[in-house]
């Protein structure tokens, strides 16, 4: 019997993109055959995936995991080509599966993820589930993006929409923190203001320098355009800046449950009461699909096509 090699089942799945054991077996019924492989492969109805390689995958959901002890989170961006497709179970349960992995085994990068031993199953990589998916669910399937926190204070995740849109916050916590019920709901109360509003960075310092530069611009221009004397231009760019400020940064922006506080504000009523200290360190923000040229059928040509 031929010896099968790494670098056999390495080609073997470049050509048709089914899963790394899937091709391991291939090959050992195949005597190391690669025509007969692909043959083989193609027979189980596991080289599909290849098929559905070049499609555009601009659906799908984004998913998330957190511990119980609420220290470890991650959200992951998982693709597909439909919405219907990205509503059903199976793809659902899927995208669920590689949230947890991401958790669970830290990888630094979607291609160390798609790696790595499935932590529910050693026996498959997470290429595998992939290939897998794609031939079960019949779309092409893709792991886009993720992002993992690991943290002493407290990490609050959330979904919206279906799936729509996924958040994961970081609130540094001490012990009196990490122990009070109030400061995980103003952890989970941040997701869903990061969902809603939007901000681009947690605090002033950490807004893009080049974007502020272009938003000030923007600002002089607008001013000077409304007739504005160039005397006051500045001092009224200053002011519009602060206003600014207050949309992008999250510590400023107005608490969507109660606009009359800022986030700031909050926390340090939540601490007071906590008895804690608390920041906020980081956030996540994923919107599916968002960048993703999404995929335009024409019929008329695709039927000009076919008579061809």
């Amino acid at each position: 019997m031929a010896a099968i090699t790494s670098a056999m089942v390495k080609e073997l799945r470049e050509r048709t993109s089914a899963g790394m054991m899937d091709c391991k077996k291939a090959l050992v019924e195949s005597d190391g055959d690669m025509d007969k492989a692909i043959e083989w492969l193609r027979e189980k109805g596991l080289s599909q995936a290849a098929k559905k390689a070049s499609r555009i995958a601009a659906e799908g959901v984004v998913a998330q995991y957190t511990n119980d002890e609420g220290t470890i989170g991650a959200i992951v961006e998982v693709n597909c080509e439909t919405d219907f497709v990205a509503k059903t179970d199976n793809f659902i349960g899927f995208a669920n599966k590689v949230a947890k992995q991401v958790a669970l085994a830290n990888p630094a990068d979607v291609d160390a993820l798609m790696a790595q031993a499935f932590v529910d199953d050693n026996s498959k990589t997470i290429s595998d589930l992939v290939s897998d998916a794609t031939v079960a669910i019949g779309e092409k399937i893709s792991v886009r993006r993720f992002s993992r926190y690991e943290t002493t204070g407290v990490v609050s995740t959330y979904i919206h929409l279906g799936g729509k849109v996924g958040v994961m916050v970081e609130v540094a916590a001490d012990a009196a923190g990490r122990a009070s019920e109030d400061v995980k709901t103003f952890a989970h109360d941040l997701a869903l203001q990061i969902a809603a509003a939007k901000p681009e960075a947690v605090r002033r310092e950490e807004v893009d320098v080049e974007k502020l530069e272009k938003e000030k611009e923007i600002l002089r221009a607008q001013a000077l355009n409304e007739g504005k004397p160039e005397k006051i231009v500045d001092r009224m760019v200053e002011g519009r800046i602060e206003k600014y400020y207050k949309e992008v940064c999250l510590l400023e922006q107005p608490f969507v449950k109660d606009p009359d506080k800022n986030i700031k504000g909050l926390m340090g009523e939540i601490a007071k009461a906590a008895g804690a200290e608390l920041d906020v360190v980081k956030f996540s923000r994923f919107e599916r699909g968002e960048g993703i040229e999404k995929r335009k059928d024409d019929l008329a040509a695709e039927i000009a096509a076919m008579q061809k």
